[in-house]
């Protein structure tokens, strides 16, 4: 059970961690809010993609917490 449990949650951590880097950075400072301001007012990038992978990082970070304190309380 453990062994199926640790496999999981290695699977799932190299899912967390691929769809975490998928993500576009924020910039940050006076040229971010320069760039984030133009790119609103001329359409600028699609939302689509980062809210999808917005939402798969909650549901794979909280997948994750979950089988990793069922792993310590097995342990």
């Amino acid at each position: 059970m453990t062994i199926a449990l640790t496999i999981f949650d290695l699977l799932i951590a190299c899912a967390l961690i691929g769809v975490v880097l998928l993500q576009s950075g924020k910039s940050a400072g006076l040229s971010g809010s320069i760039a984030g301001g133009a790119e609103s007012f001329f359409g600028g990038k699609k939302k689509g993609l980062d809210e999808f992978l917005g939402k798969m990082t909650k549901i794979l970070a909280a997948a994750f917490m979950i089988i990793s304190l069922l792993l310590a309380i097995l342990q």
